[in-house]
């Protein structure tokens, strides 16, 4: 049984009533290189991963998602902290990317995002070919002053 206490409940009125973030909600996020693709996990609890949506335009990526909270019928609510938000991150991805292999995947909360490096933009060897004449410098010394020319 849950115990009453009315300065919890003041405290998240105030909280409810002067909260500045009122709109979209940022998402905490990792984001890590690993060999040639990038991956992006973002924490997203209680979010249905039908509402996810993900979009590219240009070299901006943008994430939403929403959390919906349902409510039963004659539901007598004791306590509710959880709120419904809306979720939104973008990202420049800069060059290099590619963008058309972009993958995601969502999992107990978690949004993986994998965004490769485009085939372009890997480190590569360049190997150096060597002439089949090899030509050689020779300096000579000379008594004779010689001329410079300006």
């Amino acid at each position: 049984m849950a115990s009453y206490d009315p300065f919890r409940d003041l405290d998240r009125l105030a909280s409810t009533l002067f909260d500045a973030r009122r709109g979209p909600r940022r998402m905490p996020m990792d984001l890590y290189r690993d060999g040639d693709h990038y991956v992006l996990t973002a924490d997203l609890p209680g979010v249905d991963p039908g509402s996810v949506d993900i979009d590219v335009d240009g070299q901006l990526l943008t994430i939403r998602a929403e959390r919906t909270l349902t409510s039963g019928e004659g539901v007598k609510w004791i306590t509710r902290e959880r709120e419904a938000a809306t979720f939104v991150r973008q990202l420049n991805l800069g060059q290099g990317i590619d963008t058309d292999m972009i993958s995601a995947s969502y999992d107990s909360g978690v949004l993986s995002v994998t965004i490769p490096v485009s085939e372009k933009a890997r480190p590569r060897r360049i190997e150096v070919a060597g002439s089949a004449s090899k030509s050689t410098i020779q300096a000579h010394e000379s008594t004779e002053p010689q001329p410079i020319e300006q």
